[in-house]
C-alpha cells in the first residue's frame, strides 16, 4: 500500500505545480514558454532531465563491467555543454529560434529542415519510448503486478498522466515539474546511499575510502587503444553525445531557449554542465557500495548490471524504505525524460513538418495524437517482449543522430549551400555505410565501434554534403 501511496502523492504534487504554471496555454507557453523562466530552475531541472529511468537503473551497475570509467565520457560532457552553450546557442537566440530545426532551413532549404526534424522525430519516439517501456517494466515486476494491475493498463495510464499535466502549458510546465522531479530524484539516490552505508556500518569518511580502494572505482583507461573504455575515446564521444543529443536535440534544448535571453540561457549551460560528474560519481559510487554490501553478505551479483539496484531494492535487502524511494526516483527519472519528449515531438511535428505554429487546434490534436503514438511503441516492445529489440532501438537511435550532426556541421563550418534536393539521400545513405563499416571491422579485424560512431556517422553526411556543395550566387 505503501508504495501505491508513494506514486498516487508524487502524481498529485505533479498535477499542483501544473496547475500553478498553466494559467497561460497559449502556443507561445507551450512552445518556448513565454521566454520567462529562470535560469537556475531551468538548470537545476535540466540535470534530472538528462537523467532517464534507464540511467537511475542502469548506472550503478556500470561498475560491474566498466568500473567507473563512465566518468571519462562525463569528463567530455563539460566541453561539449561549453561548446553548445557558446557556439549553437548564440545561433538560436539570434534567429529568435521556436525549432532548432528551423536553422537547417535558413541554412540549406526545406529539404535538409524536413530531413533533419525527421530524424529527431524517428530517433526521439523510439528511443524516449524504449526508456519509458523499461521503467514501466520494472514498476510492473516490482510494483504493479501485486496489486494485480495488467501492463496494458499501466502504460496508457502513466502516459495519459503525463499527457495531462503538459497539455496546456506545455516546456513552461516542464521547467518547473523538472526541478521538482530532479529534487525527489536525488533525495531518494541520496537516502538509499544513506540507507547502504548504514546496513555497511560505515560513517562518511570511510564509506570515502571503502570506495577509492575498490578494484571496481577505477575511472581512467590510458593504456588500451583497442578497448571501448580508453579514455580519448571515451572524453570525445562525450563531447559529441552532448553537441548532437543536446545541442542537435528539440527535446533538450527547447528548455534552454524559454530563458529571457541568451547569458542567461549561457549561464544555466555552464551551471548544469558541470553537475554531471558528481551526479554520476553518486551513482557509480552506489554502484560500487552495493558490490560490497553483496559481497558482505554472500549474495549472488546478477550478470546483467541493470539488475543490481533493482535486485536489492525488491527483494528486501535494505528494508522497505529502500524499495519506496527506489521506486519514487525511477518514477521521477522517466517522467522527467518522457514528459519533455512528449512535448518536443509535439513541437516539432506541428512547427517543422506541418510548419503552422500559430494554430492552437492543431498543436492540441497533435499532442494527443502523439501521446497514442507513444502508447502503441511501448505496448508493440511488450508484444515482442525481446532484450535484443531494445538493445536494437538504441543502437538504431545512435545512427540516426549522426546525419543531424553532419548537417549542423556543416551548416556552421561552411559558406557553401549544397543541393537540396539530395540531402534525404545523403543522409539515409550515411548511417548504412557506417553500419556496413562497423560490420566489417568486427569480422575482419575484431574492431567493434562504441560512441565514437557517432563522429564517423557525421562525418560521412558532412563529406556526402560537401561532395555536393557549391557558391550560392549573390
Amino acid at each position: 500500500m505503501i508504495m501505491l501511496l508513494t506514486i498516487f502523492g508524487y502524481i498529485l504534487l505533479l498535477m499542483l505545480v501544473s496547475h500553478s504554471t498553466s494559467k497561460s496555454a497559449s502556443n507561445d507557453a507551450f512552445y518556448r514558454g513565454e521566454r520567462k523562466s529562470p535560469w537556475y530552475v531551468v538548470a537545476w531541472g535540466m540535470i534530472g532531465a538528462s537523467i532517464s529511468g534507464v540511467t537511475f537503473v542502469s548506472v550503478p551497475g556500470m561498475v560491474l563491467n566498466t568500473q567507473m570509467t563512465y566518468l571519462q565520457t562525463c569528463l567530455g560532457f563539460i566541453l561539449g555543454y561549453a561548446l553548445v552553450a557558446f557556439v549553437l546557442l548564440p545561433i538560436y537566440y539570434k534567429l529568435n529560434l521556436t525549432t532548432i530545426y528551423s536553422y537547417l532551413s535558413k541554412r540549406l532549404g526545406k529539404k535538409s529542415y524536413h530531413t533533419g526534424a525527421s530524424f529527431f522525430l524517428l530517433s526521439k519516439m523510439t528511443g524516449a519510448a524504449a526508456r519509458f517501456y523499461v521503467v514501466c517494466i520494472i514498476l510492473q515486476r516490482f510494483v504493479l503486478d501485486a496489486w494485480g494491475i495488467p501492463f496494458w493498463i499501466t502504460v496508457p495510464v502513466m502516459v495519459s498522466l503525463i499527457w495531462l499535466y503538459t497539455r496546456k502549458s506545455g516546456i513552461k510546465t516542464l521547467v518547473w515539474t523538472d526541478s521538482l522531479q530532479t529534487l525527489c530524484m536525488f533525495s531518494a539516490l541520496a537516502l538509499i546511499i544513506y540507507q547502504v552505508m548504514g546496513q555497511l556500518n560505515l560513517g562518511f569518511m570511510d564509506t570515502v575510502k571503502a570506495i577509492a580502494n575498490d578494484e571496481h572505482s577505477r575511472i581512467f583507461v590510458m593504456d588500451d587503444w583497442w578497448s571501448k573504455q580508453n579514455f580519448w575515446k571515451q572524453f570525445f564521444s562525450g563531447v559529441f553525445i552532448v553537441i548532437v543529443m543536446t545541442g542537435l536535440d528539440q527535446d533538450m534544448m527547447q528548455k534552454n531557449l524559454t530563458c529571457s535571453s541568451l547569458r542567461d540561457a549561457q549561464k544555466d549551460m555552464c551551471a548544469y554542465s558541470v553537475a554531471f560528474v558528481p551526479a554520476n560519481l553518486l551513482f557509480l559510487s552506489l554502484g560500487v557500495l552495493l558490490v560490497l554490501l553483496a559481497q558482505q553478505r554472500g549474495v549472488a551479483i546478477p550478470t546483467a548490471g541493470d539488475e543490481f539496484l533493482p535486485m536489492f531494492a525488491s527483494t528486501g535487502l535494505l528494508g522497505q524504505s529502500v524499495s519506496v524511494l527506489f521506486t519514487l526516483g525511477i518514477i521521477a527519472a522517466a517522467f522527467s525524460s518522457a514528459d519533455s519528449a512528449l512535448t518536443a515531438l509535439t513541437t516539432s511535428f506541428c512547427v517543422d513538418i506541418c510548419e503552422r505554429e500559430g494554430d492552437e487546434r492543431l498543436r492540441k490534436r497533435v499532442h494527443i495524437i502523439m501521446a497514442i503514438v507513444f502508447i502503441a511503441f511501448i505496448l508493440l516492445f511488450r508484444l515482442v517482449n525481446s532484450t535484443s529489440v531494445i538493445d536494437a532501438i538504441y543502437v538504431m537511435c545512435g545512427y540516426t543522430y549522426g546525419p543531424l550532426l553532419g548537417l549542423f556541421a556543416y551548416g556552421l563550418l561552411t559558406k557553401k549551400s549544397t543541393h537540396d534536393p539530395l540531402v534525404p539521400y545523403i543522409c539515409v545513405a550515411s548511417p548504412l555505410i557506417c553500419f556496413a563499416i562497423d560490420y566489417m571491422a568486427g569480422e575482419w579485424w575484431g574492431y567493434r565501434f562504441g560512441y565514437e560512431l557517432l563522429m564517423l556517422n557525421g562525418l560521412l553526411t558532412f563529406m556526402g554534403l560537401y561532395a555536393l556543395s557549391f557558391h550560392k550566387k549573390e
